[in-house]
Order: C-alpha cells, then sequence, then structure tokens
C-alpha cells in the first residue's frame, strides 16, 4: 500500500500521453481488494489520472495481482482484469519490479522519485537473469 514512483518502464499503448512525474497509489478497501490511482503529467502538462481497482489472486501472500480500469459494472467481464503481478522485491520493500506471464509489460516502481544506483543495478541484474529484455526499459522522467 502508499505510494510508489515509477522509475523506469517498457513503452506501452495506455501510458503514451505520458511525460513524467509518474506515480501509483494504492489503499486497502474494506472488502479486502485494493484501490488503485495512477497519475502522471501529460505532454501537455496537465495531469492525467486513472482510477482502478486490484484484487488479489491466489494467497494472502500472492504476488500476483489482477487490475481493472474498467467502470465496475463491467468487472464481472474476466477480459477487463489485467494480470499485475509483482516479479521483484528487494529486501527493504523500496523498489519493485511488476509484470504479467507473457512479459509484455513491465514497470519498475520505487517508494522514492530517486533510486539508490546500486539497488536499481541489482534489480536490473536479477530481472535480467529472468530473461527480461532491459534494452526496451524506458527512464521515467523526474520533476
Amino acid at each position: 500500500m502508499g505510494t510508489w514512483y515509477e522509475i523506469a518502464k517498457y513503452p506501452n499503448w495506455f501510458q503514451k500521453k505520458c511525460s513524467g512525474n509518474v506515480k501509483a497509489d494504492y489503499s486497502l478497501m474494506n472488502d479486502g481488494r485494493v484501490r488503485v490511482v495512477n497519475r502522471c503529467q501529460t505532454t501537455e502538462s496537465t495531469l492525467s489520472e486513472a482510477i482502478g481497482e486490484a484484487r488479489q489472486i491466489g494467497a494472502s501472500t500472492s504476488p500476483k495481482l489482477e487490475v481493472r480500469f474498467a467502470p465496475a459494472w463491467l468487472s464481472f467481464l474476466p477480459f477487463v482484469w489485467g494480470d499485475y503481478w509483482v516479479v521483484e522485491l528487494d529486501d527493504d520493500y523500496q523498489l519493485v519490479a511488476v509484470s504479467e506471464p507473457d512479459r509484455d509489460y513491465l514497470w519498475i516502481l520505487s517508494r522514492t522519485p530517486e533510486v539508490d544506483p546500486v539497488s536499481y543495478n541489482t534489480l536490473l541484474t536479477r530481472l535480467r537473469q529472468k530473461g527480461f529484455d532491459l534494452k526496451k526499459l524506458e527512464v521515467t522522467k523526474q520533476d
């Protein structure tokens, strides 16, 4: 839970309008699901916001979530939920990598807008060992 700052990502179509300062706020709802609020600065220097919901898949210790940004009344449809899996998490719970089974998407998130270079490189090494193509990573601009 809390705020996570995007440090890098694989470019994707739904973040094309974002030019930087990307962050996500996660908060636990009464029903056990997680409220997700993604924000970014757009290329027009405005703030873009997407509000969604996440649900955990499997046991309470499972790193697998499903996330949707479609309206709640569509939540019964399986295709509105996307896989959002924590594939790496540092020991201090400060740096995380999130992807999905096909590895088409990858986000590196941090508790702070700036990351310790040693921790970041350690995370990148572990991602490379898992077969992620780090050449596709795009560093997120922070102001």
